[in-house]
């Protein structure tokens, strides 16, 4: 499966003040951004740097006041077929189960009922959940929820995904499980992802490159290719010396933008 392209030109962006008579608040200046066709990159930086806006004009539930966004060439369409987004919060429907909840993004997609059995089979195996296709959300762990909420993004076949710290909520040892697991199937499917993370180590780890940005208004500070070879084990880094040296040199550049601020130095609130 070929990803889409996706390319930031200039993006500068802006939300109304928390206050009235409040200035606006300036999020993006001047981003430049080329996500090539099946890349995946990971964007870091503070919180309210605007990288969740980056991801939301890629779905085109933001549109940038100035410059532009493209994926294939084309302006971002809200519900594109193409487009899958993974959050936080795996945000299931309570009164269905792991089957149905996979099943939704299927019929949003009006895949025809006959075709749907087979493609929530393959999902739930893909995710290792099936075993748990008839229970409902109440009845599986935290990290169980996360693995249906990727069958659910997964399974309409998007070529570009857009994940918002979706393994940030869970515990440690899940996460690092997760993480391989969607790495492993990302490299069989070759999409287009861009993750959102505050996880230095998750972006190196999972990625083919690292996006800095900078502390409010975000603008791309820096950009490291990660050529780490693949495929690729997540838990297999902790012991490469060339995985720790590319966390040390990012890290130095990184935390430049993550060291507090001093009090009154900043301009108010913003999505990130």
């Amino acid at each position: 499966m070929a990803g889409s392209s996706i390319s930031f030109s200039d993006v500068e962006h802006w939300f109304a003040a928390p206050q009235p008579g409040a200035a606006p608040v300036r999020v993006l200046e001047r981003t430049n951004i080329e996500v090539r066709a099946g890349e995946f990159i990971s964007l870091v930086g503070p919180s309210g740097c605007g990288k969740t806006t980056l991801l939301n004009m890629v779905s085109g539930l933001v549109v940038p006041q100035t410059a532009r966004v493209k994926v294939n060439a084309r302006a971002p369409q809200v519900g594109a077929p193409n487009v899958g987004y993974l959050f936080a919060r795996d945000a299931l429907v309570p009164w269905r189960t792991a089957a149905g909840n996979v099943s939704l993004a299927l019929e949003f997609r009006k895949v025809p009922a006959e075709q749907r059995p087979g493609i929530i089979e393959r999902s739930l195996v893909a995710v290792g959940l099936a075993d748990f296709a008839q229970a409902y959300p109440a009845q599986l762990s935290h990290g169980m929820r996360q693995r249906v909420a990727l069958a659910r993004t997964l399974a309409p076949g998007p070529d570009t995904l857009l994940m918002d710290e979706p393994f940030s909520a869970l515990d440690a040892q899940t996460r690092i499980v997760l993480q391989e697991q969607f790495v492993e199937l990302w490299e069989q499917r070759s999409s287009t992802v861009i993750l959102v993370t505050h996880d230095l180590g998750e972006a190196i780890a999972m990625s083919d490159r690292v996006v800095i940005l900078s502390h409010r208004p975000g603008r791309v500070k820096a950009e490291f290719a990660i050529d780490l070879p693949r495929p690729r084990r997540v838990t297999d880094l902790q012991s490469d010396d060339a995985y720790h040296h590319l966390y040390e040199e990012i890290w130095r550049v990184f935390r430049e933008e993550v060291v507090p601020q001093p009090v009154g130095s900043a301009n108010g609130f913003a999505p990130g």
